[in-house]
């Protein structure tokens, strides 16, 4: 079958040490697998081995691989073996009803081995290990996105709604039955008129102390509580965000457990109870083994105790009190005790863009499409520069995203274990976490597509899982926040670091300041420093990509593209402070997409960073050197992606410039030998890649058509082709 990408692929020149017969293959694993496991070994698919890279230039991929288990290793292992068990496997097609069921027997399967338990306290079977948990806890997403969804809804949202915002007797109430799943709960947050202005839901939980309740309720449509998992069904208790109303005063957001459905004597979920209703969101566009669905209440009763009161508490006689008196302050130390959702979904679409990628380069590593250098041997995919140029810099980029999660997780981790629990750590935790989880969603999305396109045809069948794990991960860009929105969240903290950098400055110190920055941006944007490059570089491009290759360049070029962007919108900003409300809010908005943009450069700088710490933890010499090779492929695609504002604003000359896209084409060439290795290191074998044209088959229907050819060619009985026919003719004449 020829594809769309097979034909774009066809026009482009065969780089030296294709994998045909006749030459040495740059294919280092694929197209050999073990006849008991499908797995691919590491002998050659065709020829010698590879001789494009030196013993110098060898990954250790079992040394790299444990590089990536990291700090948790043991739970990531155990997660990920129980993520290939068949048990947990997402069956395709299976309908919805049966998919549900499916996904909540697992959740109950992981209850009982304690898999989920991790970060709850030791005194009710936990283990005290948040960072550990969520460690494990992404690794769901190789068995099925909608078990790490649910499982994320009762354990990491559920229950962590009751350990992060209850007092220690109500954790002891309620935390035993949501860790064991006898209560299965649903996270009542999102309205469907409020989704990510959480500060603005209208659901109410007004005290009557007459009765020392609560009164909850829904005032009207807008104000349901949707798109909820477990709520559907399966549901039969809810934490749920109100407006906390007492004394005629409003208290902000508050969480309250709320059972909302009767317990059969089976222990399944009956009818719900008396003031509370909903309904089932039916299908998604993925997901399927969630049941999301809407809640609203009609003055359902609340007892008192019953307000999860960690943060904010109602005596008997209605009086509030908090241990924080900023309302605004308290409401985001609530929320950012539940910032774990967005730090696991960074985790998760990690994971997502490995298993897509793992196959795809697979398939590009065994599938042969055209001839070139040689008559009569296909070309290997990936042998093709445009193959390499789809691909590989995805792979570099998962792995920057990966070593930033990574430091993610351990920040996270000294957060809630309260080993650096402080109110900069926190607000450096809910930045990082919103910065990365917005650019890793985007990624995964960006990549299954790219990758399903790199495999053609086979790429679209469900059974190779692209398609499937691409509309499972879409909703990952919108729940726990949209993305755009998050990195809105991570503009205004940039903003914020540039105006303390700014305070206390004296009216002479500032007029300094200002005219050394307009003397660099002078610099910048004028010959001046095009020249100096330009002189330094002598013309050469090979001088020119020496100093791109350099740590301290690409830093300074990622570091200074956040630098400028933030301060030109806090200085667009400025007139804000003194304008109306309506003048201001027009100013703002007028500079949002580049408050945005800034963001997404901040968080590039992230994972660069991440990527270069990491390569100091790498011991091997040779895995070290082609690591540090992807991790110049990722910076200096990144330049290449801003070409125009590096060259803009001008940090770049029209030499480094053209050298950018130039050394990323020396780069693939030199990381081809290494694509299987790079994506094996992952730790992804089949059964959690679950893909027909990554288990070994493609590669066997290749080698079966080649033995065909080659022994037809060898009998003497193939026929010629009408061109040859003609040219002997010819000189037959």
């Amino acid at each position: 079958m020829t594809t769309t990408s097979d034909l774009s692929d066809a026009a482009s020149p065969t780089p030296a040490g294709s994998g045909h017969a006749s030459e040495p293959t740059t294919n280092t694993t694929a197209g050999t697998v073990d006849a008991t496991t499908g797995a691919p070994t590491s002998q050659p698919a065709t020829g010698p081995a590879p001789t494009a890279a030196g013993d110098d230039e060898r990954i250790d991929v079992e040394g790299l691989g444990r590089v990536l288990l990291g700090r948790w290793s043991e739970l990531r292992s155990r997660a990920r073996a129980a993520a290939g068990d068949p048990a947990f496997h997402k069956i395709e097609g299976l309908p919805t009803q049966e998919h549900r069921e499916r996904v909540l027997d697992q959740c109950r399967r992981l209850a009982t081995v304690g898999q989920v338990h991790t970060a709850f306290p030791e005194r009710l079977g936990g283990s005290d290990n948040p960072g550990g948990n969520l460690a494990g806890f992404e690794e769901l997403v190789a068995a099925d996105p909608s078990l790490q969804i649910k499982a994320g809804v009762q354990w990491g949202l559920f229950a962590s709604a009751i350990l992060h915002l209850g007092v220690e007797e109500q954790q002891d109430r309620y935390l035993p039955g949501a860790m064991d799943l006898t209560v299965p709960g649903a996270f009542a947050m999102t309205e469907t008129g409020h989704g990510s202005d959480v500060a603005s839901v209208a659901t109410t939980a007004t005290y009557d102390p007459a009765t020392e309740e609560f009164v909850l309720h829904t005032p009207f449509r807008a104000a349901w509580k949707d798109y909820l998992g477990n709520a559907a069904v399966h549901a039969t208790a809810a934490t749920v965000f109100a407006q906390l109303v007492t004394q005629g005063v409003n208290h902000g957001v508050h969480c309250f457990y709320v059972p909302i459905r009767e317990v059969r004597e089976d222990g399944s979920a009956g009818d719900f109870l008396p003031g509370v209703g909903g309904e089932d969101d039916g299908l998604k566009g993925g997901l399927n083994g969630v049941d999301n669905g809407r809640l609203h209440f009609d003055h359902v009763r609340v007892p008192r105790a019953d307000l999860l009161s960690r943060y904010g508490s109602v005596a008997a006689d209605g009086s509030y009190a908090s241990s924080i008196d900023s309302p605004g302050r308290r409401f985001f130390t609530m929320l950012g005790s539940l910032v774990q959702g967005r730090v696991s979904l960074d985790g998760a679409a990690s994971n997502a863009s490995k298993i897509g990628l793992a196959i795809a380069v697979t398939y590009g590593n065994q599938r042969r499409q055209f001839t070139a250098a040689s008559p009569t041997d296909e070309v290997v995919l990936l042998d093709y520069g445009t193959h390499r140029r789809r691909l590989l810099p995805r792979v570099a980029e998962t792995y920057a995203t990966h070593f930033a999660h990574d430091r993610l997780l351990d920040l996270f981790h000294s957060v809630f274990s309260g080993d650096e629990d402080t109110p900069e750590t926190r607000e450096d935790l809910e930045t990082t976490a919103a910065a990365l989880k917005a650019t890793s969603t985007r990624f995964a999305l960006d990549t299954l597509q790219e990758t399903r396109e790199a495999c053609g045809g086979a790429g679209f069948l469900t059974e190779n899982r692209i398609t499937s794990l691409h509309a499972d991960m879409d909703v990952y860009a919108t729940f726990e926040g949209d993305n755009t929105v998050l990195l809105q969240l991570v503009g205004k903290r940039l903003l914020s670091d540039y105006a303390k950098q700014l305070k206390g400055i004296t009216p002479g110190g500032m007029a300094r300041y200002v005219v050394d920055r307009a003397a660099s941006a002078a610099l910048h944007r004028t010959p001046l420093r095009r020249a100096a490059q330009a002189l330094a570089d002598q013309g050469s491009a090979r001088r020119a990509a020496g100093h791109l290759r350099e740590t301290e360049t690409q830093r300074a070029l990622l570091t200074d593209r956040v630098d400028t962007m933030v301060e030109a919108v806090a200085l667009a900003l400025r007139p804000a402070q003194k304008a109306s409300p309506a003048e201001a809010a027009r100013i703002f908005d007028e500079h949002q997409s580049e408050l945005v943009e800034a963001a997404r450069a901040h968080a590039d700088l992230l994972r660069w960073e991440a990527f270069t710490q990491a390569l100091t933890t790498i011991e091997d010499a040779g895995t070290r050197t082609v690591m540090t090779r992807v991790r110049d492929l990722f910076g200096l695609t990144l330049v290449e992606r801003h070409l125009a504002w590096y060259l803009i604003n001008g940090r770049l000359s029209a030499q480094r410039a053209r050298t950018v896209t130039s050394y990323i084409e020396r780069l693939l060439l030199r990381l081809r030998p290494h694509a299987q290795d790079l994506v094996d290191a992952w730790g992804f074998g089949p059964e959690h890649l679950r893909a027909k044209i990554a288990s070994g088959a493609e590669a066997e229907r290749q080698d079966e058509a080649r033995a065909y050819y080659r022994e037809l060619r060898a009998s003497g009985d193939a026929p010629i082709s009408e061109k040859a026919q003609k040219k002997a003719a010819a000189k037959q004449r």
